[in-house]
């Protein structure tokens, strides 16, 4: 078992997942109550991770973030690095991959809070953030706590678009999923399978979560 591997993967998990939060509860929150032109649009392109291949994506993203482009140059003036093929590449290609993930449920989540609850809570003297702070981010915490899973286990098991913006590198950017994929080409079947069994349990654990947490909500608000 390569334990350094498994630290890197979860140091990766849980960085992907603390950006993201920030990111896709704002948006999420936005698409749900917002019916603008442009919604349709922005849906679509928060969901192309899910149907392109991420070897495309993770091609796209190589080509894109390179030190040949203007955009990679500057990062690499602003950071003092490379993108591709170092930790902080691997993280804004994790969280460009995630995005669905995390996004989607938070947005069912505040789409199925009814209109005049928000309201109510307005006719109340409560503010704007008030009322998302003890209103809506209550009632939408079985679509955050399910983003946050989904966007945990996913990172821990996506190859294609980490191989391709973060390589091989022992100790910076070889996750666990690129080490099982080693292993078997070199035919160690036994250790592949110690990590390919230690990411579905962890992977499971992490939907059991979800589901147990939205059965305990279900079961208070019913």
């Amino acid at each position: 078992m390569e334990w350094p591997t498994f630290a890197l993967s979860l140091q990766l998990a849980v960085t992907t997942c603390a950006v993201l939060i920030v990111l896709a509860i704002p948006l999420g929150r936005w698409l749900a109550w917002n019916a603008g032109p442009w919604k349709g649009w922005i849906e679509a392109l928060v969901a192309l991770p899910l149907v392109l291949p991420p070897t495309v994506l993770g091609y796209y993203l190589l080509v894109t973030f390179g030190q040949g482009t203007a955009l990679g140059q500057f990062f690499s003036d602003v950071l003092g690095m490379p993108l591709v093929f170092t930790f902080e590449g691997l993280l804004l290609a994790s969280v460009l991959v995630n995005i669905p993930f995390a996004v989607q449920p938070i947005q069912r989540a505040f789409e199925a809070i009814p209109r005049e609850v928000r309201e109510a809570g307005w006719c109340s003297g409560l503010s704007m953030m008030r009322t998302f702070r003890v209103i809506e981010l209550p009632l939408a915490k079985p679509g955050i706590i399910t983003a946050l899973a989904l966007t945990f286990a996913h990172t821990l098991g996506e190859f294609g678009v980490v191989l391709m913006v973060g390589g091989n590198i022992p100790g910076e950017t070889r996750t666990l999923s690129i080490a099982i994929y080693d292993r078997v080409q070199s035919f160690e079947t036994g250790a592949a399978g110690t990590m390919a069994l230690i990411l579905l349990v962890v992977s499971f654990a992490a939907i059991a979560i979800v589901y147990r947490q939205n059965k305990s909500h279900n079961d208070r608000y019913v």
